[in-house]
């Protein structure tokens, strides 16, 4: 009995021993659902060393009052009881005019961030817009009144300045290391609850809403007061002005834009030395280059922006730039879309000379510009009235007058008589022009029927066509 016991207890000692061992053994779908969990981060730290530098900025309006009386003439009262036509007895010639009333009343509450440690602060045109005053306040609770420096409508951004000494600037981080799915924070005052802090996640890069800004966008809680106030990245550097909000409601939707730091910066350099933004122009009007025109174009891609036309006289024009080009390059600035050219030639100085790549007759040339400026009610000049037998593109076409070609500023051309399928279902009409066929553009009615003639049957061909103001590239496949 007594070594039965012992068996016993050894195999029992045994079995522990193995189910022990047995837990300490993982299998790999063990191992990973046993992986340190990723850890979130903590904003505290980054809160602590910017909330100073971020101000709350609320303004002031003035509004015309009216009196008790009405217009502010003693006289409206005894009007009132003897008629409009009562005319009091003369009195004093050195008695003034009654002066119309105003009264000073809150017109709204923003956001912003110091940039200098001698006040200049950063933040939206629209907060500051027809303020009377601004007064700006501290997350310590000193306010200060500021003034204007300078503000620029197109891109929504102001400079202001308070008469203070050693403010906290917010460190300038680079827009261009963001990454969708980075985490970003935003302190601002959203409905005047100054100093509030609400976090999120870079939902896209260079979203294109406008001309002149290629916002970032965010799913960080952004509402009425956040204007003008900084989103920074996980190092407490700040990264952009958030300035808008997509909504059907007028609160935070779950998409939030901000303009980004470096393009806010550049118009700010402008502000402190000007107090207003010079922009460059080259005279164009452009469009997308589609994919199908890029291929019917030889273009390795659909990137760039496709003139569709041009001012008369224009820098673009001087430089020999064409309808139907294709702008790939600005100065040493990539064309990657069609919105990057307005931005990137606005940020160019009025009167410096930059060469432009395009695409022409399939391969890149390169063309000198000089920049012009762009000033309130510069655009492109009208084009004149588009006016160019049945082909295998369904046209009738015949030359091209002196007086059409003298005022389109080329050398050939034809313009459509009549037009029927295929190229009608393209959208061609009569009275178009067409200046290219592909890589073809030295075009009369002769060469234009060769050309026809040669076209690959079930392959498209390229038509740059001039109607009314604009130049666009039209696809037509040529019966058999």
């Amino acid at each position: 009995m007594q070594i039965r016991t012992k068996r016993l207890s050894r195999v029992l000692s045994s079995l522990c021993v193995a189910v022990t061992l047995g837990l300490g053994m993982q299998t790999p779908a063990m191992a990973q659902a046993a992986a340190p969990a990723v850890v979130l981060p903590d904003f505290s730290q980054i809160v602590e060393k910017t909330e100073k530098s971020v101000v709350n900025i609320r303004t002031t309006e003035s509004i015309p009052v009216r009196s008790p009386m009405g217009s502010g003439d003693p006289y409206d009262l005894f009007r009132w009881f003897f008629g409009p036509d009562f005319m009091p007895a003369p009195s004093n010639p050195h008695r003034r005019a009654p002066q119309a009333e105003e009264r000073v009343v809150p017109r709204g509450v923003g956001s912003g961030f110091v940039i200098s440690a001698d006040g200049y602060i950063l933040t939206n045109n629209h907060v500051i817009a027809d303020a009377k005053d601004i007064f700006v306040t501290l997350v310590d609770g000193k306010e200060y009144k500021a003034k204007v420096i300078g503000a620029d409508e197109r891109t929504d951004i102001a400079l202001i300045k308070v008469d203070a000494k050693n403010l906290s600037p917010l460190k300038i981080g680079s827009p261009s290391n963001l990454k969708k799915g980075q985490w970003v924070m935003a302190i601002g005052s959203p409905f005047g609850l100054d100093s509030t802090v609400t976090v999120g996640v870079v939902s896209a890069i260079n979203r294109d809403t406008g001309d002149y800004l290629p916002f970032i966008q965010t799913d960080v809680a952004v509402n009425p007061g956040n204007s003008g106030g900084p989103l920074l990245n996980l190092s407490g550097e700040v990264v952009g002005v958030n300035s808008q909000i997509i909504s059907r409601s007028g609160g935070f939707m779950g998409i939030s834009l901000a303009i980004p730091i470096d393009e806010a910066m550049n118009v700010v350099d402008q502000l402190k030395s000007h107090g207003k933004v010079t922009r460059g122009r080259i005279g164009v009007q452009i469009t997308d280059v589609s994919e199908d025109v890029a291929k019917a174009l030889g273009l390795p891609d659909n990137k760039g922006a496709l003139v569709s036309n041009i001012e008369e006289n224009g820098p673009a024009a001087k430089a020999g730039i064409r309808n139907g080009d294709v702008i790939l390059r600005f100065g040493d600035k990539e064309i990657k879309q069609m919105s990057d050219l307005p931005r990137i030639v606005g940020a160019a100085k009025p009167g410096s000379k930059v060469d432009v790549e395009v695409w022409r007759k399939g391969k890149s040339i390169t063309l000198k510009t000089e920049v012009g400026e762009l000033t309130t009610g510069t655009s492109v000049a009208k084009a004149p009235e588009a006016k160019t037998d049945v082909d295998r593109l369904g046209l009738v076409v015949e030359n091209l007058s002196d007086a059409d070609k003298q005022r389109l500023g080329v050398d050939s051309g034809i313009k459509v008589k009549a037009a029927s399928a295929p190229a009608a279902q393209s959208g061609i009409a009569e009275g178009d022009i067409i200046l290219q066929i592909n890589n073809h553009d030295d075009l009369d009615a002769s060469s234009y029927q060769r050309i026809v003639k040669s076209l690959s049957a079930g392959k498209n061909a390229a038509l740059l066509v001039v109607r009314g103001n604009n130049a666009q590239w039209v696809l037509v496949k040529p019966t058999k």
